[in-house]
């Protein structure tokens, strides 16, 4: 999501398109009215007030709004027929009505639903109204939205509020979400649960609302566990004692094998392999099952030429920016990290990381190029077989997607996010078959 609207103020305070909508901006209703009359906006052209944006395509409404300016909001409206749903088209689609709703102002709010501001309507992000209220932490209108009836796991395809509070740590209106019974364990895209998200986030106040509300500490239904996360990262000691705490199974490993008092080891995390130690089951190919013996092992794995170790380093380098990118949901800059990561050397996992990349801005042709080579290189991977489908889906290829889709619950059966995938491309393709 982009960051929380906020006008750039002008040092021009003349009677410019700039300066009215700072006058919006600052609440100033008498400067508003001033400024529009020298421009000459009268009765037959009060609808040219709504043509002046900003770089980010805020007009003065959505500035008004986003401060909480009532009065403003009202003679905009009332007297000038502005429209609450108007999209910010440079910001995604940003309306006046989600606007209100980062500002923290019920009263601003209510008023704008009720001169036909949209309760459901979503941006380009898919995410409504209640949505901007919890990433913002805006707690007095996540709870005034909650009372109006709005679904608490409303999802337009990109997550549920919930989900998105906890990717930006924001725990009390996380905890209002919660409170309301959201679903803790949602998974979205198959990418993680809002546990994940917290735990990327490094929110240990999130997480531990989360696995109290009963949220999933293995990760079922997702293609990695938090403990894995929090072990490969390094760093991440508290939230590591925190999830096995909470009954997380240390003896789930990830894709290559490697389960997560190993990945503590190679990161040289002795805090953490002692406390995963008597909880992990012996590992068949380390001779000596000890804390000494696990970090060793992991040394020895590790010593390597040291061209070959500089440039393992640099991958982890560039890996890590990439992560970094996709977090901060910057996902064309994520892809060309990967780009050059693949450059160096075809790799599985990287494809599959360029195709979600590329899956989420909405190139599908790109993302289903970058399955096909995930499922070339690693064909009895389900992760890349979801993949897949989920291209064809965003192409509309509904068939395809059903049947990338049976080859995953065949590679892993049980999966809650394949079977739910799959169920909607049978309903999607019977559909398209009816239109």
């Amino acid at each position: 999501m982009a960051a929380p609207f906020i006008y750039c103020r002008s040092s021009i305070d003349g009677d410019t398109e700039d300066a009215l909508l700072k006058a919006s901006f600052d609440g100033d209703l008498d400067r508003i009215k001033g400024i529009m009359k020298r421009l000459g906006i009268g009765i037959g052209n009060r609808a040219a007030v709504f043509s002046y944006t900003n770089k980010h395509g805020f007009g003065v409404l959505h500035c008004a709004a986003f401060q909480g300016h009532l009065e403003v909001c009202k003679y905009l409206v009332e007297e000038l027929g502005g429209d609450p749903n108007i999209p910010a088209a440079a910001t995604e689609g940003l309306t006046p009505v989600m606007a209100s709703a980062q500002s923290g102002d019920v009263l601003t709010l209510k008023y704008l639903l009720d001169h036909g501001g949209e309760l459901m309507k979503s941006d380009e992000k898919g995410f409504t109204v209640l949505h901007h209220a919890a990433l913002t932490g805006s707690c007095n209108v996540t709870e005034f939205l909650l009372s109006k009836g709005m679904p608490v796991d409303i999802d337009f395809g990109h997550g549920t509020p919930l989900f998105h509070a906890a990717t930006v740590g924001q725990d009390k209106t996380l905890k209002i979400l919660l409170d309301h019974h959201a679903n803790p364990s949602f998974i979205f895209s198959g990418i993680g649960n809002p546990l994940m998200a917290a735990l990327v986030n490094r929110s240990l106040k999130c997480m531990k609302l989360l696995i109290k509300a009963g949220a999933d500490v293995n990760g079922k239904g997702t293609f990695t566990s938090p403990l894995l996360v929090a072990t490969e990262q390094g760093g991440y000691t508290n939230f590591i004692e925190l999830l096995l705490k909470a009954g997380a199974d240390p003896n789930i490993p990830d894709d290559l094998g490697r389960f997560p008092i190993e990945l503590a080891a190679l990161n040289d995390c002795r805090d953490e392999v002692e406390m995963l130690f008597p909880l992990t089951s012996p590992i068949p190919d380390l001779p000596n099952w000890s804390v000494d013996g696990v970090i060793s092992h992991a040394k020895l794995k590790n010593e390597k030429p040291l061209d070959e170790r500089q440039s393992n380093r640099r991958k982890a380098i560039l890996k890590s920016q990439a992560d970094m990118a996709f977090r901060r949901k910057e996902y064309d800059v994520a892809s060309k990290i990967y780009d050059s990561l693949l450059d160096r050397a075809p790799d599985a996992t990287l494809y599959s990381n360029r195709s979600l990349c590329r899956l989420l801005i909405g190139d599908g042709e790109g993302a289903l190029s970058d399955a096909y080579q995930c499922r070339r290189m690693r064909p009895n991977w389900a992760k890349a077989c979801y993949r897949q489908a989920a291209a064809h889906m965003l192409l509309k290829e509904y068939k395809q997607a059903h049947d990338a889709l049976l080859d995953a619950q065949n590679l892993d059966p049980g999966n809650d996010e394949i079977e739910r995938e799959l169920r909607k491309a049978m309903v999607l393709m019977k559909t398209s078959s009816v239109t």
